[in-house]
Order: C-alpha cells, then structure tokens, then sequence
C-alpha cells in the first residue's frame, strides 16, 4: 500500500502522525490535570458539606429524630455529595435522591477508571443518629468527558486541515521533482537531448546542474560509441570492398596474363624440343622459355600477395585488431596469448574468430567496467580455442555506461552455431566474466590452380 502512495502524501501522514503524538501527549498532560481538578472540586465540596452539617448536628443534636430527618430531607443532595441517615441500630432512614444535573448520563468505565479519585466518607453523630456524606464525582467526570469529546472533535479538524494543508504546500513545494522524473523517463527512453531547467531552490539547482552534466557527458559517451560504431563498419566495408577488389584483379592476372604467359612457355618449349639441331632458334625459344618461367614466378607471387592462402594473414590482422584496440583504450590493460601454430586457418574460421573476439572486446569496453582483459587464442583437437576474461562487473544487473542494441553476444552465438561450434559464457569465483568459444577446423583450405 506504502508503495501506491506519493512522495508528498507519504510526508504528510508523517508530520500528520506527529502531530497527532503530540496531541496525544498533551491529552495525557490534561487527563492528569483534570484528575487533581475532579478531586480538589468534590474534595472542597465535601468539607464545606461537613463544616455545613456540623454547624446543623450542633443546633438539633438534642432534637428528636424526626426533627432532624424533616431538616435534612429538603436539602437533597448537597453539593456533590451524597448524604445518608443511618438510625442507632444501623437501619437507613433517609437516603438523599439521585442527582439532576444531567441526570441519566454516564461516562465509559475505562474513563471513570482512569480519572475518579478516591474519597473517604465523611460520619457525623448527631445524638442517636449517624449522617453519613459520601462524596460523588459522577458529574464532574461526565463534564470531563464532555470536554474530552469536543477536544477530540476539535483535535481530529485539526490533524485533517493539517493534513490537507501539508499535503497541498508539498505537491506546490515538490513539483519540480515531476519536471526530474520526466527528464529522467525520456533520457532512460534514449532522449539524450533531455535537460532540466534551472530550479530557484538551492537543492534542487544542484540537481539540475548534476543531471544536466550527467546528461552531457552521456550524449558525448553516446556519439563516441556512434562515431567508433560508424568508423568500424566503414574500415569494415572498405576492407571487404579492397578484398573484392584484390580478388578481381587476382583472377583477371590468374586468368588472362597467367594462363597467356603459360601459353607462350608451353609454345616455347614445343619450339625448344623441336629446333635442338637448328641454333638460330634453339636458343631464342630456351631464352623464351627461361624468360615466361620467371614471369610465372612472379605473377604467382603477384598473386599470393593479392589473394593469400586461406588464413595466412589470420595472425596479422588479428596483431592489428588488438594494437588498434590498445591504442584506444589505454586505460585497459590487454594480455594476449596467440599460440595457433603455423597452419592456415580457414577464411570462414578466421572471419568468425576475428568477430568474435572484436565484438568480445567491445562488450568489456560497453559493460565490464574492467581493468584488465586477457585473451587466449589456441589450437586443440582440430579446433580453435577462444577464452576471453576480464575482472569487471560480471552479469551484476546493472545498467551499463554505453548501452549497445543488446544483440551482440546473440549474434557471437548464431555465428559459433552456423560454423557448428561451442559458445559458453561463465562469472569466475573472484568476480568478472569470461567468454569461451570453441571452433572446429572443418573447413578445407582452398588450393590455387
């Protein structure tokens, strides 16, 4: 129920319920005061009642009964008290009547409990007979419990208008926060344009300098992420288009200026066999044949620079990758171990494992919050090993610095399945988190022609 509450609603209640405690405590200070007050009143009417009855005891103690009793029976009941005649045998004789004063009213047992005091009946001997003053604070205490009502009443406005008026004064006091968690709900929705105005409270200035700043040092982190996104994926499609490009030229020298020159060598050493007793060509055509021979050396050169055996230049463009990456994230210390050998690795086989490990090293950058990366690159049983760790956060729940599209690692794990590999992601008994991909070599490796 707490939660459903606002903010301004839930500090009313509070200083509400203050004030009610305080309420409470000088309602205990009255009930007290109120108590001494019942007992000195019926306290000041018994003795006057007794000085009274014994000025009457003097003048008719030699009087017969009757005389008496026809004295005291117009009294009634004398100032509080309740008198009774009680005859030398102990029977009654007279009792005085019931009071008028709101006659027929009581108050709650708890209350009389709490406030009646006690008396101690007053006895005076008038020759034979005993009047006996019993003191009654009924009354009083129905005018105390009165009085407690119509406070209570008064108290319980009082606490309401409280209420309403704390209530009122926080929404007008607190409405800024609205404008804070506006800005902070568009932000969190990816308006990082959001600012908050400057607020006139010093408290809430600071605020709204604090998010401000906030606001643009993430929208800078936001286009610092863009711009590396952006330039990644134009080295990406510049490098893919250099290989096309490459591949083109490589199969247009393979095709037309190879095949040519293996042409003209082939006719050479045709004319070579044939002319061996003829000199005049003899030594032309070997001269030829020599000549074309190096020309196939070097185009087949030519063409090992411009299209390389499948993954021959893994361990290059991996040494890149990670000297680019070191460059621009100095304040990350990156371990690498590169052990896969001399052995070719396949195209498709490299190009997953150099996404791999990019995209690995670009959550740690997004996520991690890490100081130290270590990277393990490896061959085991015709597979190529990948173990990539970190000392970060680990899948702690929070938000990250620099939100992604959240499909990385759902990508990283389409990729490793569609070669028919092995992706696990695990958090290390001392903190951190670590990615381990295992692919197979069943990729064969294309021979030139």
């Amino acid at each position: 129920m707490n939660a459903r509450l606002s903010l301004h609603t839930r500090i009313s209640l509070v200083l509400t319920g203050l004030a009610a405690s305080l309420l409470l405590v000088l309602g205990g200070v009255w009930l007290h005061g109120a108590r001494q007050g019942i007992h000195e009143e019926v306290e000041a009417a018994s003795r006057v009642s007794e000085q009274w009855l014994k000025a009457l005891g003097g003048e008719l103690k030699d009087a017969p009964a009757e005389r008496l009793l026809a004295v005291v029976r117009p009294l009634g009941r004398i100032r509080a008290n309740e008198l009774q005649v009680i005859a030398a045998d102990g029977g009654l004789l007279y009792t005085s009547p019931p009071p008028t004063y709101k006659a027929g009213r009581s108050v709650p047992a708890w209350f009389t409990a709490l406030l009646r005091p006690e008396f101690v009946p007053r006895t005076l001997v008038v020759g034979e007979l005993q009047l006996v003053l019993q003191p009654d604070p009924s009354r009083a205490l129905i005018d105390a419990w009165d009085d407690l009502v119509a406070m209570a009443g008064w108290a319980l406005a009082l606490l309401g208008v409280l209420f309403v008026a704390t209530r009122q004064a926080l929404a007008l006091a607190l409405r800024p926060l609205g404008q804070v968690m506006l800005a902070l709900d568009r932000t969190g929705s990816g308006r990082f344009d959001t600012r908050l105005p400057a607020f006139a409270t010093p408290e809430l200035g600071r605020l709204s300098r604090a998010f401000n700043g906030m606001a643009d040092r993430l929208r800078a982190a936001v286009d610092d992420n863009v711009r590396l996104d952006t330039e990644r994926e134009v080295a990406h499609r510049m490098q893919a288009r250099l290989e096309d490009e490459r591949r083109l030229i490589a199969r247009e020298l393979h095709d037309e200026l190879a095949q040519g020159i293996t042409a003209v060598r082939a006719l050479a050493g045709a004319i070579v066999q044939r002319t061996a007793e003829q000199p005049a060509l003899y030594s032309p055509a070997q001269s030829i044949v020599a000549v074309t021979g190096e020309m196939q050396e070097g185009v087949k050169a030519i063409l090992h620079r411009l299209r390389p055996l499948p993954g021959a230049s893994f361990g290059a463009a991996l040494e890149r990758l990670l000297t680019a990456w070191r460059l621009q994230h100095e304040e990350i210390d990156l371990q690498a171990t590169l052990a896969f050998g001399a052995a070719p690795v396949a195209d498709e086989l490299a190009q997953a494992a150099i996404r791999i490990i990019q995209e690995g090293l670009t959550n740690v950058v997004r996520h991690a919050g890490a100081s130290r990366v270590e990277l393990a690159l490896g061959r085991c049983a015709d597979a190529l090993q990948i173990t990539l760790s970190d000392n970060g956060r680990g899948r702690d729940g929070r938000p990250s610095a620099q939100a992604g599209s959240g499909l990385g690692l759902a990508g990283m794990a389409e990729r490793v399945a569609a070669l028919g590999g092995h992706l696990e992601f695990t958090t290390p008994a001392g903190g951190g988190f670590c990615l381990s991909a295992r692919l197979p070599e069943s990729t064969t490796m294309e021979e030139l022609s």
